[in-house]
């Protein structure tokens, strides 16, 4: 199995998101998605699971693929292996939904404004800083200078690209193994999105972690590495017969 770890809008939009798996899955693939900052941003959530595909090929990892992912990175995973199921063996999405999320428009407004001053800047990253309140102090702030680096626009199209996803029509037809892993304490308190992945996913698990927020791959590393490791084991014994 090849494991590939996808990131999100927010803790950083970076592969350093997922430093605690890289390390644990030795040959495991970490992905940093185009524009943030190099490169051009795709439109949708569909060009990015194109664009991956054309990444993991050119690594060639073209099968048997255990796609990883949080907030965007959870969609794309999700919209590969609709599109090129017999590429993948499973997912595991964390902080995900199957149809547009609703974000308060407050929050377009907080990225938009972010741009008007130093001050209104500081706001908006001292925001992503709360959303990863569960996460390492250290590694919190190396994470934070990816989102500057990054900037509010782009992580404001990571959000609509989110918002505009909608696989609902489709979900029945999933066939990879499915993982779901859910924040119990997430600080934005969104809805049990994952239970609707969950109910509409015949075999998929959902597992609710404690302590953990929007980024439990961050902030219960231990925790999430070792589902991944019983789901991967799991895949390989199904292969084997």
């Amino acid at each position: 199995m090849q494991l590939v770890f996808i990131p999100g809008a927010g803790a950083g939009a970076s592969a350093d998101a997922y430093v605690h798996q890289t390390s644990r899955f030795p040959g495991s693939l970490a992905v940093t998605l185009p524009g943030h900052p190099t490169g051009t941003l795709c439109a949708d959530v569909r060009g990015y699971a194109d664009w991956l595909r054309g990444w993991l090929w050119a690594h060639d990892a073209r099968r048997d693929l255990v796609l990883v992912g949080y907030t965007l990175g959870a969609s794309i995973a999700l919209e590969y292996a609709l599109d090129y199921p017999d590429e993948v063996a499973g997912i595991v999405l964390m902080t995900a939904a199957m149809r547009p999320k609703l974000h308060r428009t407050a929050s377009y407004e907080l990225h938009l404004k972010a741009l008007d001053s130093e001050d209104d800047f500081e706001r908006w990253l001292d925001a992503r800083r709360r959303s990863m309140a569960f996460v390492e102090p250290g590694l919190r702030e190396r994470l934070l200078d990816h989102h500057r680096r990054n900037g509010p626009m782009v992580q404001l199209a990571d959000t609509k690209a989110i918002d505009a996803f909608d696989v609902r029509d489709r979900i029945a037809q999933l066939r990879p193994r499915l993982l779901l892993i859910r924040g119990a304490a997430d600080p934005t308190a969104p809805p049990a999105y994952e239970a609707e992945i969950h109910g509409a996913v015949p075999g998929s698990r959902l597992i609710e972690l404690t302590g953990a927020g929007h980024f439990p791959m961050l902030e219960q590393p231990d925790e999430v590495n070792a589902l991944v490791a019983a789901f991967t084991s799991e895949l390989e014994s199904a292969v084997r017969g």
